[in-house]
């Protein structure tokens, strides 16, 4: 195979007519036993610099959705070169099958690419490019939404500090502003959502299957575990985590002296403290980011200096910004980035550590030769995120260079740790959600459907909050969930992975450095893995049941105790 250019960033207008010799020789290739790994080798450089070359030209489209030369940029992507691998990452695939060669540690990874070639159908990769665009339509709808507050134009995540202050009636002034505006895109959401659900169906009719949820279990590569276990950890979900979620609100209701809670109740301090204010801009944050994660580990800490010596982060809101967090990677130079939207409050924080620790499985599994062994699990990528959380928090105070004083530090852990056990219901009634989208027929092509169904479960697994007078807000659930709109089915893999990094925490309390090693060794093994086998290399296991969700639980709120004993 002739050279490839150096650099993503020199492919970034090519049309598929000059990636095409690349594909036709590595087509071309015998493959045998002797050949197969320099075959596997040179697929996997082409492949890494065309998939750096998608990850930058969306991090562009994300961090301006306003931009319409970089929205053309994107779209001439997706339009002209996507289409085209995906026959000729399906033809490699085959190629490979049927050499009827088992390249080492490919065998995990082999279980994926059989299960793709499977459901490839042509007829559906101009669905996927339509796919694409709609969901950055979700991101230009929600990147343009502002408010006037107090005499300035705002972002909505621009205020969530407000919902921290301490007067009630400001709160619940910023509550309804936000929930004005975002009604005001609801027909233009439902519009798009209708288009996304004809659109997935007709995806999963043409692959064979009788529902989005069986093509799409197959299509994220779901091995290890069903749906009929993904419903028992919605119902253990409900058992265990729901009243143990029912207490703290309790316990916040006697707290501030009220009848009754409301929404926005749920993020001030109960004891009627300011916010906690971490940092202002996201520079500061990311210096407080390095020192943490030098504590956790030198090593670690030397992965995020790499970050932010490389421009690797771009962590300030902005008006435009496609909302939300995450890190990609780009592939080809082996490096991670970290996309965010913070406001100088504690979450923005608990997001860094986040999203930093899939920064870190990134660098960890950088070793690896294949593309093919790149992507692990997203179940276990979410266990070394939610991970990172917990293993950084004892390294919060200013003491060890990060935000806080001690007496902060312990308010902020309860803040996450409590927002851990919210969460659970939270996903369960996401994951419930598109359980009933997606085998119900067309029940959810109408919106008005998707919003009594969202009702229910929300009253079914949040409790303690009096949601009365707030019904449209609570129906349109939903259509905030960008995760609904453009990851289809992507959400139980939090739920799990919350699960497992309670375990790797709750190993760290007896020894941190043990803890940490297990961690990082399960990193390195990248998609080479099986995702129970994951878990146990990380000192965790993959489960469903209300037994081990209720000891997670147990271990939380003990802690919980610990750090605030007059709760």
């Amino acid at each position: 195979m002739n050279a490839l250019p150096d650099s993503a960033l020199d492919m970034l207008d090519w049309t598929w007519e000059q990636y095409k010799p690349y594909a036709d020789a590595l087509l071309e290739q015998e493959v045998t036993d002797e050949t197969v790994e320099q075959w596997l080798a040179d697929w996997s450089a082409f492949g890494r610099l065309l998939y750096e070359t998608y990850n930058r030209l969306y991090v562009a489209l994300t961090v301006d959705t306003t931009d319409e030369a970089v929205e053309a940029r994107f779209n001439r992507f997706i339009e002209d070169v996507m289409p085209e691998m995906q026959v000729v990452t399906d033809q490699l695939n085959r190629k490979l099958l049927e050499s009827g060669l088992e390249p080492e540690a490919l065998e995990v990874p082999l279980r994926g690419i059989r299960a793709q070639v499977e459901i490839f159908r042509e007829a559906n990769i101009p669905l996927f490019v339509e796919e694409q665009k709609l969901g950055n339509e979700y991101d230009k709808i929600a990147g343009a939404q502002t408010i006037e507050w107090e005499g300035e134009e705002k972002t909505l995540a621009q205020m969530a500090p407000v919902f921290m202050s301490t007067d009630r009636e400001k709160r619940e002034k910023a509550f309804r502003a936000i929930v004005a505006r975002r009604l005001e895109d609801r027909e233009k959401l439902n519009e798009l959502w209708t288009k996304l659900f004809k659109l997935r169906q007709q995806v999963a009719a043409n692959a064979g299957f009788d529902n989005f949820l069986e093509y799409q279990w197959k299509a994220l590569g779901r091995f290890d575990y069903t749906p009929e276990d993904a419903r028992r950890l919605q119902q253990s979900i409900l058992d265990v985590v729901v009243p143990a979620v029912e207490r703290i609100n309790e316990r916040r209701r006697k707290r501030m002296g009220l009848d009754v809670l409301k929404q926005w109740d749920l993020d001030v301090d109960p004891q009627g403290r300011e916010a906690l204010t971490p940092f202002k801009k996201g520079d500061e944050l990311a210096a407080g980011a390095a020192t943490i994660f030098n504590q956790v580990d030198p090593e670690l800490g030397a992965y995020f200096q790499e970050m932010r010596d490389g421009g690797l982060l771009d962590l300030d809101n902005r008006k435009g910004k496609a909302p939300g967090g995450y890190c990609t990677t780009y592939s080809h130079i082996k490096k991670p980035f970290i996309f965010m939207n913070a406001v100088g409050i504690h979450d923005d924080v608990q997001t860094m550590l986040h999203e930093a620790g899939h920064a870190f499985h990134a660098f960890e599994a950088a070793h690896l030769p294949y593309m093919q062994q790149d992507d692990p699990p997203m179940e276990f990528a979410e266990v070394a995120s939610m991970s990172m959380e917990l293993l950084a928090a004892p390294y919060l105070t200013k003491d060890n260079g990060g935000f806080y004083s001690e007496e902060e530090a312990a308010r902020a852990r309860v803040e996450h740790l409590e927002s851990n056990l919210v969460f659970w219901p939270y996903m369960a009634i996401v994951d419930a959600f598109q359980h009933w989208v997606y085998t119900s027929g067309d029940a959810a092509m109408d919106p008005a459907n998707c919003d009594a169904k969202w009702t229910e479960l929300w009253h079914q697994y949040k409790r303690g909050v009096d949601y009365t007078g707030l019904e449209d807000w609570v129906a349109t659930g939903w259509q905030r969930k960008l995760h609904i709109y453009q990851l289809p089915f992507y959400y139980i893999e939090y739920g799990l992975a919350q699960l497992g990094a309670t375990q790797v925490w709750g190993n760290s309390l007896k020894d941190q450095a043990a803890a940490l090693n297990e961690y990082r060794q399960a990193l390195s093994l990248g998609g080479t893995a099986t995702l129970p086998d994951l878990f146990t290399a990380a000192g965790a296991k993959l489960a469903f049941d209300a037994e081990t969700l209720g000891e997670a639980v147990a271990l939380t709120e003990k802690t919980l105790a610990e750090l605030d004993p007059e709760a």
